[in-house]
């Protein structure tokens, strides 16, 4: 899986990105687990025309001293279609500025 990885996280830190995607994202049904929904102006031609098949997100798992953004853009109605696959140029590099962004704010050091 081609992914975006920060590593060596603080525990609290780790505790301050939870709480942000708690706050900012959807829970999965797995622990420590979330689904970022991709902004409908940057979905792919077939994403954006498969509203069925909408939200698309990205995944965002935490782990004991990381964080891992994953590049596959899927959708969470609809595993079984032709419209998930690896991010565009300009998914990928929403991917990358949203984690950017989210240390930023919550003044991560990394």
């Amino acid at each position: 899986m081609r992914s975006y990885l920060l590593d060596e996280i603080s525990p609290s830190d780790l505790k301050k990105i939870n709480s942000f995607l708690e706050e900012n994202a959807v829970r999965s049904s797995l622990n420590q687990l979330f689904w970022i929904k991709m902004p409908e102006d940057i979905l792919s031609e077939i994403q954006f025309q498969h509203r069925h098949c909408q939200p698309h997100v990205f995944a965002v798992e935490l782990g004991r001293e990381w964080i891992k953004l994953e590049f596959y853009v899927r959708s969470l109605t609809n595993m079984r279609c032709t419209c998930p696959g690896y991010g565009t140029r300009q998914q990928r590099e929403f991917i990358i500025n949203f984690a950017h962004t989210m240390i930023e704010r919550l003044d991560i050091r990394t």
